[in-house]
């Protein structure tokens, strides 16, 4: 009974759920719901005794409406697809003060690696440029690696101990001890920087951008040419230090 439960089909069934509740205005009854999803009630029982204890459906006068769980999902998603277009303004600022492509990364605790989900390139003819989607692993890569800095103890104990530390480039660190004192430097100076060590001739600095909660789960990189990279360190140093700052700022106000 409990396989049927997770099944894809019953997993289908909860979204169908969801639209059929959302749809009315004063929440339906188990009868109504059997009817309208052509789903016997002993089935669906199965199903809304769950959502009701997790508080994504609200269960009185033998109706069910939309619980404030599913509400706050809803803003989640929506808050996340969102944040892109709230940072951008401060990725064209970082661009017009670098002159260098910015990357707004994303990181995935799960699948341990950050996403480059928006970009703003470079205008010069010679530019560091990776299409939206990319991602990397996040003990080579700047934004990775700064995103990694500032997770919980716990966490980033857990993925230090866990990951197998392969060399992406002849640069790349794998040390595990180097890599914790590096993560310890970052998490003072704010910013992580890399020099090859996630691709060959490519540099990056990066600095996260927190929510209004404290937590980092975005990051501002700058990536640029290598040899080119060296020479403008300090200033870009600055400006992204600088912008992540406000950027994180406006997610608090």
């Amino acid at each position: 009974m409990e396989q049927e439960v997770y099944s894809p089909r019953s997993l289908t069934r909860v979204l169908r759920l969801f639209g059929t509740i959302a749809k009315s205005d004063d929440g339906l009854t188990l009868a109504q719901l059997s009817t309208t999803l052509e789903a016997p009630k002993s089935s669906l029982l199965l199903l809304l005794k769950p959502l009701v204890s997790m508080g994504y459906l609200y269960h009185a006068s033998a109706r069910y409406t939309l619980g404030t769980a599913v509400f706050r999902m809803a803003s989640e998603i929506l808050s996340a697809r969102q944040f892109p277009k709230l940072i951008r303004p401060y990725m064209e600022e970082l661009v017009a003060r670098t002159r260098e492509s910015v990357f707004l990364a994303v990181l995935d605790r799960d699948a341990k690696i950050v996403t480059y989900v928006e970009c703003v390139e470079s205008p010069q003819a010679v530019r560091y440029a990776v299409p939206v989607g990319t991602t990397r692993l996040l003990y080579p890569s700047a934004a990775g690696r700064v995103l990694l800095a500032f997770q919980d103890d716990a966490w980033r104990e857990h993925y230090l101990k866990s990951i197998k530390l392969k060399a992406l480039t002849s640069k790349t660190v794998t040390d595990r001890a180097a890599l914790r004192r590096e993560l310890g430097a970052i998490r003072k100076a704010g910013v992580a920087i890399t020099v090859g060590e996630a691709v060959d001739g490519a540099a990056g600095i990066a600095a996260p951008v927190f929510g209004a909660d404290g937590t980092a789960t975005h990051a501002l990189l700058v990536g640029a040419p290598a040899a080119r990279f060296q020479t403008e360190l300090p200033a870009l140093r600055k400006a992204v230090i600088e912008v992540a700052a406000d950027a994180s700022g406006a997610q608090r106000t």
